[in-house]
């Protein structure tokens, strides 16, 4: 699937991609020519103030939205010109979603809300629930796999959706403001855990406004109206 040696080296590939959004007559600029590279491994933060281009940046890198013009490969394969479907079918296959608001289903327990993008794959049920209770052992949730969302506490409904996002293991997890909703204490847990993704080889790219949870990124790449205008190592290491 990979299609050039450049391209295979890379989770993420961006070459000058802009977006631009249509209001009737009205065209508003988002994004400016990006070009970006995130190689597999890599655990990046993307900051930025409100405005800045990240949240589209983010949806581009999801497959949610589609860019203007440039290219985007993901994990080798260019993404810039597929239909719904083929997106759809991408998402589940290469990608990890990680909310700031959980996004589980509030009647379904841990262990079928972890199972779900198994479901849209067409794996069987003896299967799914086999490979989601291994995920929940990963996040430390294993014992938790009957209980429902309003039986758990925001920090392990957060677990539930990180083993929800590793299910298809993912050649990306996407986090999004993933402590937003967290406090401090359960936040430094989350993010321990997401050292340990990171130690295992998983490629992690975040969006946060919170500049000591972007720190325990290994890059942190900055945005300002539409614009890369800083992509630096952090000079604090991470305490996971």
């Amino acid at each position: 699937m990979n299609n050039g040696s450049t391209s295979s080296q890379a989770a993420i590939r961006f070459d000058r991609v802009t977006k631009t959004y249509k209001n009737g007559s009205l065209e508003v600029p988002v994004l400016h020519g990006i070009d970006l590279l995130v190689r597999h491994g890599e655990y990046v933060a993307i900051m930025g103030p409100s405005g800045s281009g990240k949240s589209t940046m983010m949806n581009i890198i999801g497959c949610l939205d589609r860019a203007t013009s440039g290219t985007y490969h993901l994990d080798g394969e260019d993404v810039s010109n597929l239909d719904d479907n083929a997106l759809a079918a991408i998402r589940l296959r290469k990608l990890g979603f990680i909310f700031q608001g959980f996004n589980l289903l509030a009647r379904t327990d841990a262990i079928k809300n972890v199972s779900l993008p198994l479901f849209y794959a067409g794996i069987g049920v003896r299967e799914r629930e086999r490979r989601a209770l291994a995920a929940l052992d990963e996040v430390g949730l294993s014992d938790r796999a009957k209980h429902k969302p309003n039986e758990l506490s925001g920090g392990q409904q957060q677990r539930v959706a990180i083993a929800r996002a590793l299910i298809n293991d993912p050649a990306v997890l996407l986090a999004d403001e993933p402590t937003g909703n967290l406090d401090t204490k359960t936040s430094a847990d989350i993010m321990a855990l997401f050292d340990k993704l990171h130690d295992q080889g998983r490629t992690i790219i975040m969006v946060t406004h919170d500049e000591d949870v972007a720190r325990q990124a290994r890059r942190i790449i900055r945005l300002r109206d539409g614009l890369i205008v800083a992509d630096e190592q952090p000079s604090t290491s991470p305490t996971g």
